[in-house]
């Protein structure tokens, strides 16, 4: 008699033996990571590694010939190809049997709704501002989310849950003033933000994404022994590896803790308009609300250029697009999230207002409030 005995070991055979360890729960997961930077390279190898079955990425920049040195995934000739595109390749080479799509575009031109469409939400940015969404886009949607940071050879990996400490409750004077621009004047186009390039390096972000996806699989695993880190903070200090957590106090009357209730899908929004919403879904609302800044008007402090009507959504805008054509300073906006049912935004296409794909917006009635999910083709 022959007895036939199987010497090979499958892919995850290793991490599998770990006591508490369900490779099927990675292998169904939708994640979505944020970033395809430094820490973006790292988290997504990782991702990819241990067998996390879906991933899309999304990023709006561009490869330069300074990421080779601190992305692991990026090679020569990649240099003018869009990093999210690239990573998700490549992520696939390191493990066919994971399914990757990839977004080219900054994560707030998708619309708050996307957030629902996953399981797993993970981020390694360098701007306030795209924290700052994913941030209360969770919140909104009731979702954790693991955030990194690097500088120099330090670093932080953290955890914000539904609950507790948010990204927001965390900001300083500093930070929220920076942000605050936003409301005021045109100064976030692509040109600004790259012009902030922040020092890093590969041995850092390695290990911050580290444990970013550690505390990621632990989030999948939802085990009581093994308990996620939610409102602190791992900060890594490699002048002199020293590590120590960071527990986040909440700031209560944090304005991004709001959490919205049970949603409806209005479909596509094609040629209607608010107005056919509220006729539609809430003819008794006295107000509208939005999850983005929408620009009424745009002027030019610096040289006297009149008002020009825009309403439309700020992140609807092209970087350079409210620039002042006559003296190239950026221009001052008169910009809202809420209106009442009666303003003259109600009667606007929908397409106009510069939709994203997975869209939000609320109708209010009294204290009471309807969210209607309105999607778009997308940019």
């Amino acid at each position: 008699m022959t007895i036939n005995v199987s010497l090979t070991e499958g892919r995850y055979d290793r991490q599998s033996l770990i006591t508490w360890w369900d490779q099927d729960l990675l292998q169904s997961a939708r994640v979505l990571l944020v970033g395809a930077g430094a820490l973006g390279n790292e988290i997504g190898k990782n991702l990819a590694l241990v067998g996390f079955g879906h991933v899309t990425i999304v990023d709006m920049d561009t490869i330069e010939h300074t990421n080779l040195a601190r992305c692991a995934m990026f090679r020569d000739g990649d240099e003018g190809k869009m990093k999210a595109e690239v990573l998700a390749g490549r992520l696939k080479e390191i493990n066919p049997d994971i399914h990757t799509s990839f977004v080219n575009n900054p994560v707030e031109t998708l619309g708050e709704a996307v957030i629902d469409e996953f399981d797993l939400i993970i981020a390694g940015l360098d701007s306030r501002i795209a924290r700052a969404w994913v941030n209360q886009a969770c919140r909104h949607f009731g979702k954790a989310w693991v955030d990194g940071a690097i500088e120099g050879i330090r670093g932080v990996a953290r955890v914000f849950g539904p609950d507790g400490a948010c990204y927001e409750c965390t900001l300083g004077e500093v930070d929220r003033k920076i942000m605050a621009q936003r409301k005021s004047c045109a100064l976030l186009a692509t040109e600004e933000i790259l012009a902030g390039k922040v020092p890093t390096n590969a041995t850092t972000a390695s290990i911050i994404a580290g444990v970013q996806v550690q505390e990621l699989i632990k989030l999948r695993h939802a085990l009581d022994d093994i308990p996620v880190q939610f409102g602190r903070g791992l900060m890594f200090i490699g002048e002199t590896l020293d590590t120590y957590i960071v527990t986040y106090d909440e700031d209560e009357s944090c304005a991004a803790h709001s959490r919205l209730p049970d949603r409806v899908d209005a479909g596509y929004a094609d040629s209607r308009s608010i107005r056919d919403l509220i006729n539609l879904y809430a003819p008794n609302c006295d107000s509208v609300m939005v999850l983005h800044d929408v620009v009424r008007t745009s002027s030019c402090t610096n040289c006297g250029t009149p008002k020009v009507r825009q309403n439309k959504m700020l992140d609807s805008f092209g970087a350079g697009a409210l620039i002042c054509e006559k003296c190239e300073t950026p221009m001052s906006l008169e910009v809202v999230t809420s209106w009442t049912v009666d303003d003259d935004l109600c009667e606007e296409p929908l397409s106009k207002l510069g939709l994203s794909e997975f869209d939000v917006i609320g109708l209010r009635a009294g204290r009471g409030l309807l969210p209607l999910v309105v999607r778009s083709e997308g940019k």
